[in-house]
């Protein structure tokens, strides 16, 4: 990471910390509890997996959402996380310790629903595969993988260790769901070093708007390479909306680096069909804008 954007990338969450503490919620904001509180869940999204709250969300720091996967004979996946509506200084001090950003416990982004519904509907390309999803906040894709899909392996991996301990708890929650697949967590930076026991081992990768942060660009790229099996096939799987030029800065590094891609806009006509009521002033996303909202398919390989 150069020094430069480094700095300002530390700059930048110092200056949210600002913000976060000087603000004061109104009576209004106070009062509200339930779905709208939890950090994870957004007021909008997709939409693709019903979820309703299992616990009380007024007496915890922590809440846990159970996730109904639209199959037959699927398990219900549940996942505990972060309720706070504001931000904490823990989570700044470690921001800068590992020169992160705090996206996971931010929100649920709706690219990450977007990408556990594609597994979902996608479960054969996953059948008897090692498979390594990134930046995976509290793991959704990466469990919906390793409960429906039968792969050999899933590791769902962070840069954020508070993350990395929210998605343990989450794996030994869904345990029984998982059949033969193997799955773990992993504290994972993309600039890491000391990871060679994992180098070329993966047959898929899986990311969900991995791609907005331009400073994380190589490193990020610089992994997938690392990751992805030399001899047998294997591909990383990306979705990830355009938000300005930033999706086509990292695939300016992609190409740097030696890998290459192909980008799909209507990859499933259920994603698709959502968007397009978006797109014509559905009541229930009225904020939605493609470019920022809606993740294009981006499949890399060696």
């Amino acid at each position: 990471m150069e020094t430069g954007t480094s700095g300002k990338a530390s700059s930048l969450r110092w200056k949210i910390l600002r913000q976060a503490i000087l603000r004061k919620p109104n009576a209004d904001e106070q009062s509200e509890i339930g779905i709208k509180r939890i950090t994870r869940k957004t007021k909008q999204g997709f939409n693709l997996l019903p979820c309703h709250l299992v616990d009380d969300p007024s007496h915890s720091s922590d809440v846990t959402v159970c996730y109904t996967l639209p199959i037959d004979s699927a398990p219900k996946l549940y996942l505990t996380q972060r309720m706070v509506d504001h931000a904490e200084l823990s989570d700044f001090e470690i921001c800068n310790k590992y020169n992160i950003d705090n996206t996971g416990l931010v929100c649920q982004w709706p690219s990450e629903e977007v990408l556990a519904y594609f597994c979902l509907s996608h479960a054969d390309m996953f059948r008897s595969k090692r498979v390594i999803e990134l930046g995976s906040g509290y793991g959704l894709a990466g469990l919906v993988i390793a409960a429906v899909t039968e792969a050999s392996e899933v590791v769902i991996s962070d840069g954020n260790p508070q993350v990395v301990d929210y998605i343990q708890h989450n794996i030994d929650a869904n345990s029984k769901a998982f059949g033969g697949t193997r799955v773990k967590s992993m504290m994972l930076h993309w600039n890491q070093n000391e990871i060679s026991n994992i180098s070329s081992t993966f047959d898929l990768i899986v990311a969900s708007d991995c791609t907005f942060f331009k400073e994380f660009h190589n490193g990020l790229a610089q992994i997938v390479k690392f990751l992805l099996g030399k001899v047998q096939p294997s591909e990383a799987i990306f979705l990830s909306p355009k938000r300005g030029d930033s999706l086509d800065k990292f695939l300016e590094k992609i190409k740097e680096n030696d890998l290459r891609f192909s980008l799909k806009e209507n990859y499933d006509a259920e994603i698709w069909k959502h968007h397009t009521e978006f797109m014509n002033g559905a009541v229930s996303w009225p904020s939605y804008q493609k470019d920022h909202c809606y993740p294009l398919l981006i499949r890399i390989t060696v």
